[in-house]
This record gives C-alpha cells, structure tokens and sequence, in this order.
C-alpha cells in the first residue's frame, strides 16, 4: 500500500519550482529568454494553485480615466466578478479593479531590481478604482472599500551575501509607500514580507516556493473579493 507523505509532497514542489528557475538561469543564454523562462514558471505556479476565481497573467492595468501601469509580470485578478479583459495582439488589459496582487519575476534579487519592482508596483497602485453598491435580497450594501493591492518580487536568488540580510531589509524599506513590496520569494533562500504591523519580515525557509505560496493564498483569503466594478465608468470612453 503506498504510503503518503504531505512534508514529501510540498518538498516535491518546491524542488520542482526551484529546479525549473535553475534550468532556466542556466539553460538559456539571452537575458530576455531567461526573463521570460522565469516569469513563466512563477505563472504557472500560481495558475495551477490558487483557487478559480484568481488568474495569473503578463498584464497591463488600466483604469477607467484611461491610465495605464507599466506591463507586470504576474499580475493575479479576480475571474469571478470581473466582467472583462481585454485582449489584442498577445497583450492582456485587466481593469484595476479586478487586481489583487501584482509581482515583478527576475532572475536575482539585488537593489537595482528592488527599485524596478517598486516602480512597477507604483504604477498599478497609483491607478484610479471605482467601487459600486452592491445589491443583495434585503437591499443594498455600501460600496466596499478598496483594498490593498499586494506588491512583491519573485527571483532564484540574491546578488547579497548573506542572501536575506540587512541590504536586502535597507533596499525594502526605501521608496515611496505606494511602491511597497508587501511579500516576496528567493527560491534558493527564503521570503520575505511586510504587513500593517511589521516591515519587514525575512524568512529563510527551507521550501521558500511553497511557503510564498501558502502566504500569498493565506492573504488572498483575507482580502476576501474585489469591489464592484462601475462599467458605465469605462463605457464613457465609447464616446470618443
């Protein structure tokens, strides 16, 4: 009879995501061709575990006064409520709205790449969100207010030695608030991440895919769902 083993299963998949960034780093020669191997295997990830109602794609977000962010690596949306994506040529538009969290995957993680994500980040907090009532059978409910959208950085691993110390924390801690990275994975080391009470907090982890996984699916759970969208509010844009 075969005997199973939950520390084996999540070890097996942290390996196998390790393994697959390593591949990737070491396999191809073009630095853009790594980026995208990369990405790739973090999309993947999540496409696979998280619950249906959340999707990962490369995305742009844009709002409904016509701003768009900078393109994201891995932006996770909500496919229950959000009543569209746009898509043209290969390039997916996701309304802000619909936004939970949005990470940037690079091969290692040093102080240059921390400003970039924060700046990527930035781009996407900084867009306007519309939030409606929500009508129910007794009657109708306030608008919900918005709410946090994640930020992060997801690499293989750390230009620093040692990988997850005090640089690591001093680059995090610069920026502006909205360019904050709220959780972020080294594969070959550890996470790390910040909340409303503590900034920041650094992991090392034996199995750092697998534990980014379990926290970000852990403060999923949190956020509950997305505001309802007001459409009319990009409908207007018909018009011209």
């Amino acid at each position: 009879m075969t005997q199973w083993s939950l520390p084996v299963l999540l070890a097996g998949l942290h390996e196998d995501i390790q393994n697959r960034l390593a591949t990737a780093r070491k396999a191809f020669g073009h630095p853009g061709t790594k980026g995208n191997a990369s990405e790739h295997v973090w999309r993947e990830l999540l496409q696979t575990y998280l619950p249906r109602r959340y999707k990962s794609e490369t995305a742009h977000v844009v709002d409904s006064h016509g701003k768009f962010s900078e393109q994201i690596d891995v932006v996770v949306f909500d496919r229950q409520y959000s009543p569209f994506i746009f898509r043209y040529e290969d390039q997916t538009i996701i309304p802000a709205e619909s936004v939970y969290a949005v990470f940037e995957a690079k091969q290692t993680i040093n102080a240059e790449q921390v400003v970039y994500a924060q700046k990527k980040v930035e781009s996407v907090r900084q867009l306007h969100r519309t939030s409606l009532p929500i009508p129910h059978a007794g009657g109708i409910y306030p608008p919900k207010p918005l709410t946090h959208i994640m930020g992060g950085l997801l690499t293989f691993e750390s230009d620093w030695s040692p990988a997850l110390g005090q640089p690591l924390t001093a680059a995090l801690q610069e920026g502006s608030p909205d360019g904050r990275l709220d959780l972020g994975c080294v594969a070959a080391h550890g996470m790390f991440g910040c909340d409303e009470s503590s900034c920041y907090t650094i992991t090392p982890q034996g199995k750092p895919a697998t534990a980014f996984l379990f926290e970000l699916i852990a403060r999923l759970q949190s956020t509950a769902t997305v505001p309802m969208i007001d459409i009319r509010a990009y409908a207007q844009w018909l018009a011209n």
